[in-house]
Order: C-alpha cells, then structure tokens, then sequence
C-alpha cells in the first residue's frame, strides 16, 4: 500500500505545475548530523540527520525529504549520493533522520545535503552542504596503537575505589597515592606526498593537549571528559590536515584529572586509576589513493613536562625554566628524552558524545588592592569557573603565588574554607621577557584571587578565563523587572559554572556528578542549552556506577562511596529513569530509552526491594529546605514523601517507556505498580481531616500534586492548604533542593504565577533576593547565601524554567515531542509590564514576547516551520481580538478552539509570525 501511495505521490510531481528551485518561498537551513554542525568523532553506524526550514508564508509543512551523502564532495555537487541516496521519502519527519546506506569507515570524512517538499509538492533547493567525520567505528580500527607513558603503573600509588578524604588517612595510612611525573611526548613525522585527508583519534588520561608543529589542536580545555576509567574512557577526533606540512612534529602534555588525585594539598576524595598515558591513532590518505596509520608506539619519545604539580583539586604549578623551547620543532634534540612504556590497560573507548569544554568569556580585573598581608588581590567582579591567564616579568627562578576563592575573610584574604583548599597555582619565572602562562588541567570556582611574592616582579597582569561546556546556546530571556533579569543572570552563571563534562554541584570543593540536580534543573537547563550530548555522557556515567543489585549511586560517575544516605538516595538514583524520558520529550530522541531500559529497569525493581508495602522511605529527602535548624537534611519533610514519590513517578515513566518500546507485559506491570504506590502513599501519608501531606510542608503538597498522587477529589482542597501556607508566611519559600522545583511546576500548572511573583521578589528572607542582596554574583548553595556552603551552585535554580514557561510561555502540549506541537501560554503578574522569551527548538526559533500598556496586552508570536501551535491569548471574548490588525475572526490562519476557560481564548496556529492585541 505505501509503495503504491509513493508511485501516486511521484506521478503528482510530475503533473504539478513546474517551481523553480530559486523562487521557492521555503529553504533549508541549519542541518545537523548527530544534532552538531559539522562534527567531528561520530561512532555510531547510523547517524542521525536533521534540518530546520525557514519559510516566508505561514503554515508550512514538509511532506517528503530527499538526503545524498557521498563521499567525497565533487560528487554531493554532482548530486550523487555514492554512500546513500534516501530518494524521495515521504514524510514530515526532520528531526533524527537514520542514515541508512553503505557500511561507514573509521577516521573518514562524509559530505550530505537534504531538500524538502511542502504539503503541494513544492521543492527546495538543496541545503547547503555538511560533513561529518567519524571517529572509530570498529575497536580494530585503532591498529596497532597502543596506550604510552612515562612511568609504569605502580600499585603502591594507585587507588580504586577512592576513598573520601576524611577516611584516607584512617584506611591506608600515610601511603603515597598518585605521586606520578607528568609527561610530554614527541614524535617527528616526515611527509613525502600530498595529504588528502588526515584525522587523528585520541585519548590521553586523565587530559590531554596535542599539538602538531607547535599548534594546539582545537580549542578544548580539559579533554576528554571524566569517566569511571575502569570501565570507560572517551577518545576525540580531529581533522588536522591543514596543519601538516613536510615535516612534522607531533606532540602531546598529560594532566591528571581524576584519572589520577594526588595525595597532596587538597582533595575531597583520594583515587588514583594509573600513570597518565595516551593512546593516538593518525590516519592519513593521501592524493595517490595510498594510506597509513600513524599510532601511539615505543617510537615516540616522552619526559617529564615543566608541570610540576597538576591536580583537579589541588591546582597547578608550572616550572618555567624546565620548559625546552624547540621541543615541537622538527630537528629538535631529544637525545635525552626517553622511550615510553607500554601501558596495560582493560576500559572500553568510547567517542566523546558531550561538548567539549572551551573558555567562553574572558572576564578582566576590576579591582586591584593590598590586603592585611601585603598581598595584592585581584577582584574580577563575578563568581565563575575557570582559570586565569598571568602576564609576568622578573628574573628567572622566582615563584609567584595565586590563590583563587569565591569570598574573601575579613582581612581581604582568600577565603577557601568552603571552597576547599589548600588550592593554588604556582609559576616559576623563567626570567626570560615578558612570560605568559595559564593552567592547562586544572579549575576552580572564584572571583578573587589573592597573589604573593611579587615585590620584586617588574609586570604581574591578571586576566580571568571562564571554563565551560560549549553546548551551544538555545533560549534567552528579559522581561521588564530587573530584579528578575539579575536572578536569570545569577542562575544563568551558576549553571554555566557547573556544566563541565558532568553536570558538577560546585567548581571547586567537590567537582562531582550529584545527579538530583541532572533531572530536576533538566527543564530550565535546556531552555538555555542544547545539552543532548551531555546527557547522553550522563547516562553513560550512571550505567558505568550502576551496582549489581541495581543500585544507582547519588553521584555519577562514582569514584567514592560516601556515607550517611548520600551513597544512595531516591531522589539522586532516579536521575536515571528520569533524564532519559525528558530528553526524549524534549528532543524527539528515543536512543537513551532503547540503550538503557534494561539497566532502567534494574534501578526500579531495587527500589522495590526497599520499599517496605510500597512505602520507600530513605535518603536525604528535601535536601537544603528552610527549617529551623542549619540546612543540610530535610527539616520538614518526612523522607518517605519525597522516596516515594519518586518511587511512583519513576514507576509512571517506566509504564509510558515499555509502551513506547513495544514493551507490553512491562507496560502493565508498572501500571499496576503505580496504583499500588499511590495507594499506599496516600494511606500513609494523607491526612483525611486536615487535607494535608504529611506535615503540610509546601514540599509535601507540591510533590503529590505534581507526581498524580493526590485523590481527584481532593486535589482542590490538597492545592489551598499548599497556598494558604505560603500566604500565611507572606509568600516565604520553605521548599529545598527536591522540593522547590515541583512547588513551582503546580502553582504555574493552575495559573498562579502572581504567588510565584510575590514570593521570588522579596529581599527580606532567604531566597534569590536575599541571595542578591548578599552580593552573591551566582546561584549559593544555601538559601540563606551561607559562606560556610558553596557560593556557586545551580541546584535552586528552578526559577529559570518559569522564567521561559511560565512569564515566558513557551512549553510544548501534553502530547508532543521535540516542541512539534507548541503551547504559547504567557502568565502575566502585576509587577511585570513587559517579557521576551526565544527557545530554539529542533524545528526552530520560537518566540513569545508580551507587552503591557494602558490596559491593553500585545503579543507577538514565532511558530517555526513543520510545526504548530495553541496560543493562549487573556481575553474574554473573540471579538476583542486582532491578529496584524485585523479581526481574528476573519484571519484565516488562526483556528478558534472551542474551550470552557474563561480566562482565555484559544487559538491553533501553524508556523509562522503573529501579532495579537487585545
């Protein structure tokens, strides 16, 4: 039947009327292969391809899809598919298109381009021409490259699992972990024919930088990312024939990482996987139609770098004078350097999915001055992750001293006891010139850093490097109060602060993967970022930590057990059933919940080995909530409310991913399971005279109201005590780290964002005012802007998802994924006249913006191409309204809804630009 609906389809463009591909009203723009613009290290044997459309008339739908990818590009231009040629296909679908040609090779360089046809058989041009390049497809693909090191492994000085800095000296007394050299290698590659095509794949443990004749290759910082490197490493791919000339010189520094803690200054936790070493395999084609592999081998040459001291935890010292000037130059003398060893090593490589980190801003001192000690400290201004970059000049063998902090003591000086320290950067003058220098494997959280040592400098210049993930920027926000745009600015830093190759609690002290705040910031987080790709590491994180009982521990990846309920906890554990349902929801990716639904599966069922009559009550609970005591363990919430919860929902999103899979019989299963949990929390925890969760904490409340647990009859009653409680503390937030995210989720679900207004615009109790009022310059860790917690977290940022659903009004229906299908639904509270909001969805830009004035409300709307939308527009009645100045009644593209909601009009619109005014 579809093959005969092809041959009619085929036989309708042959009889439509003739357009021109150069007055097409529609174009192709912005395509993707693995949701990247022209990436590099792609491993999976069926890419995925997507596009977006801009079209000048409303209403656009793509029918049918055309994509060629060849391989080489004279022969995409000659439009020849020779690795696959989709033809014609119909469908709507742009978003994950599966490349299904010809077997791809390892370490090659594909080209593609895509057209679409509209609902009557119009035709685009094609798109413009992309690429991707593959990393390694098959593990023999690697040949004979081998993993190389300075030192062999010692058991003396490795350490797995690690253990938790308070317990080090107590388990392995004062033995010497992870006291490794650190190196840098050479290689001289000379080359006699024209280069074609040269891309190299590489891993270096725990980081690496690679240069070829001198040059760094790309721009990361801190590649690759942290792994569990028992199981799992990351590998990169670059294409570097630009850089190779007839002689050449390969080089590469190692750092340590987390591959490798030092047991010295600071650490949170002490574990030490083996020496650094590296592993490279540079695969060469040349004009002949030749090739050769140039690997990683005992011909290389290695010795000990001029960093001194390396450690994520601890910082970085750099010996200037030890750094041998010609090194990268071909010719050069490495007489003295020695041949490395060949290292054992049994994890598996895997092509790094997650963006890598770059500097993204560079952030210049605004304040200089002496503090008590004479020393001089250096103020940026704004609390970030990152590094700095020193200019300097004085005389060889002196050391100059930096010490980063978020706050400063009393005295002015460096304030690292919640930060962590002793952490610092040391650099030894090589007294040659002016001399610049930045660390290259290590961060820290920071706006000061204090600097001693420098009386006798001639020139000591400070700049600041803010290190992040480089996903790219997806939505923007600004509305007309400032103090909102400030509390987007403050959540904004801490989340970018926090996105490394894990989503990290903090820059500093700890570092780690804490994973409740992977699913419960998920929402706000993607309004900002495309973070797909991180989230795919994500879950590959969690799967590696995952035990044999099933347990998923509260951090991923796991490279200590703690203590106390934060080895396992619900509300962290569930990041792994959670994550993947969101990121299908949202992208339109499904890869996450076919790859891991086993392991999915395992986490759910020892949850109910704890639960005790479907009752899961351990934990942390509402972490961080407002009690009467100093934050740290839910105050206010029985745990059992927040684990079970969990334990329900998780069992809800299961039921929907079996169905999804075609997984029947589990399907039922957790349905059924789901009506057992909810029983039973409602007969624990629901009090039937008073209407109240629990102990009517706003966690309680917002958490059953959120999840489906509460009674259909009893929801009305259930949200009035969750409001009256909040009135009767004058709109004071109580809500912690679990909690706070739901409470806002159920007050804007039933259109109560004026209490959201109310309650996030105060500076006179704990909250993002007060935050504000402190100084604080990014996210705290404490409501109250403690300085004996963190001063740079992103787990209470759950305002920022508001700011885009709810002020902004940009979400997706109940039934859509991948924002195919739009909800525009602005929530507007007295104190805010004006908003603008943008997410760019996998179909395109979405725009909401409102303005309010002299009683009327203007709103102008983005719709993108191939997808649709239901406007929510604050109106009594029909008749007054105007869409472009005209009646909506009589404009055409504007499907009036029937709707029993008196406080809006709703409106069906396909994709397009509009302008409401009521």
């Amino acid at each position: 039947m579809r093959n005969n609906i092809y041959i009619i389809y085929l036989l309708l463009l042959a009889v439509l009327p003739v357009h021109s591909r150069n007055t097409s009203l529609f174009s192709v723009y912005e395509i993707t292969c693995e949701q990247q613009i022209e990436p590099s290290g792609i491993g999976s044997k069926s890419p995925r391809f997507s596009w977006k459309v801009a079209c000048q008339q409303r209403g656009y739908r793509q029918s049918a899809y055309r994509i060629l990818v060849a391989d080489t590009e004279d022969a995409l231009t000659a439009d020849k598919g020779t690795v696959w040629d989709s033809g014609t296909f119909l469908s709507s679908n742009s978003v994950l298109v599966p490349f299904q040609g010809k077997e791809l090779h390892s370490a090659t360089r594909y080209y593609w381009k895509v057209k679409v046809w509209n609902e009557v058989g119009e035709e685009s041009a094609w798109s413009r021409q992309g690429s991707f390049v593959t990393g390694i497809m098959k593990e023999r693909d690697w040949g004979k490259a081998q993993w190389i090191a300075l030192e062999k492994d010692d058991s003396a000085k490795n350490l797995y699992p690690g253990i938790h800095a308070p317990l080090v000296r107590k388990m392995i007394g004062d033995r010497k972990v992870g006291g490794y050299k650190l190196p840098m290698f050479r290689k001289e590659l000379p080359i006699n024919k024209e280069v074609k095509e040269a891309i190299v794949n590489i891993s270096g443990l725990g980081h690496f930088d690679f240069y070829i004749n001198g040059e760094k290759v790309g721009n990361h910082f801190l590649d690759p990312g942290w792994t569990n490197y028992a199981k799992t490493a990351l590998y990169q791919t670059f294409d570097v024939t630009a850089l190779l000339k007839k002689r050449n010189v390969m080089g590469v520094m190692l750092g340590n990482g987390f591959y490798n803690v030092p047991r010295e200054r600071y650490f949170k936790q002490l574990i030490s996987f083996g020496a650094p070493k590296v592993k490279l395999a540079l695969s060469l084609r040349y004009a002949d139609g030749s090739s050769e592999v140039v690997v990683t081998d005992r011909s290389w040459k290695v010795c000990e770098s001029p960093i001194t001291y390396s450690s994520i935890y601890g910082g970085e010292d750099y010996d200037a004078r030890k750094y041998q000037v010609s090194w990268m130059n071909p010719g050069f003398d490495d007489d003295s350097w020695k041949t490395p060893v060949i290292a054992k090593t049994e994890m598996e490589l895997k092509a790094q999915v997650s963006a890598p980190l770059t500097v993204r801003d560079i952030l210049p001192v605004v304040r200089k001055y002496r503090n008590s000690k004479g020393n001089w400290v250096f103020d940026f201004g704004q609390n970030f992750s990152g590094i700095i970059r020193l200019k300097v000049k004085g005389h060889s063998g002196h050391k100059i001293t930096m010490k980063p902090g978020e706050l400063l003591e009393k005295d002015s000086t460096v304030n690292q006891r919640a930060s962590g320290g002793p952490y610092l950067w040391n650099y030894t003058l090589s007294g040659k010139r002016v001399e610049e220098w930045q660390p290259q494997f290590t961060y820290y959280g920071f706006r000061y850093v204090e600097v001693s040592d420098i009386e006798k400098l001639e020139l000591v210049e400070l700049t600041g490097m803010h290190t992040t993930n480089s996903a790219p920027e997806a939505g923007s926000f600004s509305c007309s109060l400032p103090m909102f745009n400030k509390i987007y600015e403050l959540i904004d830093w801490s989340i970018r602060s926090n996105l490394a190759s894990i989503l990290t609690d903090c820059p500093h002290r700890e570092k780690l993967g804490w994973l409740e705040v992977a699913h419960l910031m998920q929402h706000a987080m993607q309004y900002r970022y495309q973070l797909d790709g991180l989230y795919s590491k994500v879950m590959g994180d969690i799967k590696d930590s995952q035990t044999q009982e099933g347990i998923v521990p509260s951090i991923a990846p796991e490279y200590v057990r703690f203590a106390d309920g934060f080895e396992n906890s619900p509300e962290w554990g569930s990041a792994f059933i959670i994550i993947p349902w969101y990121v299908y929801r949202w992208y339109g990716d499904k890869s996450l919940l076919s790859a891991y639904y086993p392991y999915m599966k395992r986490y759910l069922e020892y949850l109910s080995t704890r639960a005790d009559n479907y009752i899961v009550a351990y934990g942390l609970g509402d972490w961080f909530d407002l009690g009467p005591k100093h934050p740290g363990y839910s105050q206010l919430t029985s745990n059992g409310v927040t684990s079970t919860g969990m334990y329900y929902y998780n069992a809800l999103i299961m039921s929907q991913i079996a169905k999804l899979l075609g997984e029947e019989k589990d399907e039922e299963r957790f349905t059924q399971l789901a009506i057992c949990i909810r029983k039973a929390y409602n007969e624990n925890f629901y009090n039937t005279a008073t209407k109240q969760y629990d102990r009517n904490s706003q966690t309680a409340n917002a958490i059953s109201l959120y999840f489906g647990l509460v009674e259909e009859q009893n929801r009305e009653l259930v949200y009035q005590n969750l409001i009256n409680d909040i009135k009767n503390r004058n709109y004071a937030l109580t809500s912690g780290d679990i909690g706070y995210r739901y409470l806002l989720r159920v007050l804007e679900e039933n259109g109560d964002s004026d209490i959201i207004y109310k309650m996030n615009t105060k500076y006179d109790v704990p909250g993002y005012g007060w935050q504000l009022a402190y100084g604080a310059t990014a996210l705290t860790e404490s409501w109250q802007a403690y300085g004996f917690v963190s001063n740079n977290h992103c787990m209470l940022g759950h305002l920022m998802e508001w700011f885009f659903s709810g002020l902004g009004g940009i979400s997706q229906q109940r039934e859509s994924v991948g924002f195919k299908k739009i909800k525009i639904k602005p929530q507007m509270p007295i104190g805010i006249n004006s908003a603008s909001t943008s997410y760019t969805s996998p179909y395109g830009d979405i725009a909401c913006r409102w303005v309010r004035k002299s009683g009327r409300i203007r709103l102008y709307v983005q719709i993108p191409a191939n997808s649709e939308a239901i406007v929510y527009l604050p109106a009594k009645t029909v008749e007054e309204i105007t869409e472009g100045g005209i009646p909506l009644k009589d404009v055409g593209e504007c499907r009036i809804l029937e709707t029993h909601n008196e406080n809006y009009i709703l409106v069906s619109v396909g994709s397009g630009n509009y302008i409401f005014e009521m």
